[in-house]
């Protein structure tokens, strides 16, 4: 897999983070800080939406980052044409805007807990500001440096908006968006490790990934990694990693989850196949984190014969819907009768609570063993 050494200073930014300004120093000065003001204006040039503002398909606007980290200035100019925003090429005119930040209250900002996004100092310079008509003609240079700052602070999101805006069907085609607020705002300010299996766009190596940049932008925390069986090298980006994978491969699967190490959420947008999305389950299941939640989605291709569902067989265990609801039974093993006949399955132990919604299901992992009701409370029914 791909990627791997970005990946880990990502995490080791992001881990700072949360830390002292002495330790998100040293994290800088390890991983270097010109490397980490690009990885930090990547960053906010992708929180910044910038093609909301219309004006940018006629004039791009450049704008400077100039970070200042232990006596030395580190310089990044971006310019913005709406819908696309790359770094200014050198020898260009001067920016219409020079922002002056410094690099560890930026670290901070943008990949630390809510807490720790205030009091970020800034200093703006505009170029036009005393050419009145240089400026009129590119006023919009002020939103452009709004949204690129808005990155540094905490930011309401709407995930049915924000799903839209990414190419995800989950608002729209679905309507799973609601609910995966409900489930996921509690845990979008921790340091995360998401996998998503299914990225979409069929066999085109530039289509898809909505979910996953929704994903990047709702979790500013996260690591985003997305399996599918198509290449799609092309859609990675700054905390999205693809990987070429078969969710029907057990062996695959067991050493992806090495590869990157303890995960926190799992969606199941893949291949929806009854037989793959079972076989994702009991490999993927035992490595989710304690507290983590395994998301599969699409679950009315269990009742359909050519996904290996059946509309007759409702408790059959091969489809997806019949595994399932054999495992929430395994919720409540400590009262099975009689009591020490049943040896408890890894999904006994360790599946805590399930959610289900129209063709949605959540499954939180954990420890179950609270124990059953004390003997003298008798199991016989009273006449």
């Amino acid at each position: 897999m791909e990627a791997g050494r970005d990946t880990e200073e990502l995490r080791s930014l992001i881990l700072a983070a949360g830390g002292s300004a002495e330790q998100i120093a040293s994290t800088v000065t390890r991983v270097g800080p010109d490397r980490v003001a690009a990885i930090l204006v990547d960053e906010l040039v992708h929180r910044a939406e910038l093609g909301t503002i219309p004006q940018l398909a006629e004039r791009p606007i450049t704008v400077s980052f100039d970070f200042s980290f232990e006596g030395k200035v580190f310089a990044h100019a971006v310019t913005s044409s709406g819908t696309r925003t790359e770094p200014a090429p050198a020898g260009e005119e001067a920016p219409h805007a020079r922002v002056e930040l410094d690099l560890v209250q930026v670290n901070r900002a943008v990949f630390g807990p809510p807490g720790a996004r205030h009091g970020t100092d800034r200093r703006i310079h505009w170029r036009d500001f005393e050419d009145q008509q240089a400026l009129a003609g590119n006023m919009h240079v002020v939103p452009v440096v709004q949204h690129l700052l808005s990155g540094l602070e905490d930011q309401p999101i709407d995930l049915a908006g924000l799903s839209l805006r990414s190419g995800s069907d989950k608002w729209g085609l679905h309507y799973y968006t609601p609910h995966y607020e409900r489930h996921f705002r509690p845990l979008r300010d921790r340091p995360l490790t998401i996998l998503e299996l299914g990225i979409g766009g069929y066999d085109d190596p530039a289509a898809g990934g909505g979910s996953l940049r929704m994903w990047k932008r709702f979790f500013p925390r996260a690591l985003i990694y997305g399996v599918d069986v198509f290449d799609k090298a092309p859609l990675a980006e700054q905390r999205i990693v693809t990987v070429r994978g078969d969710q029907s491969d057990p062996a695959f699967l067991e050493s992806l989850v090495t590869d990157i190490g303890p995960v926190d959420i799992i969606i199941d947008d893949g291949s929806h196949y009854c037989p793959d999305v079972t076989t994702a389950l009991r490999t993927l299941f035992p490595h989710l984190v304690s507290g983590g939640l395994y998301v599969i989605e699409d679950l009315q291709t269990s009742y359909w014969p050519a996904y290996g569902g059946s509309s007759e067989r409702l408790n059959e265990p091969t489809t997806t819907m019949g595994l399932l609801k054999q495992l929430l039974d395994g919720l409540n093993h400590e009262e099975y009768e009689p009591a020490g006949h049943h040896e408890p399955t890894e999904f006994d132990r360790t599946l805590t609570g399930a959610h289900f919604y129209h063709n949605l299901a959540f499954l939180e992992k954990g420890r179950n063993a609270e124990g059953s009701l004390p003997g003298w409370i008798g199991r016989e029914r009273p006449a």
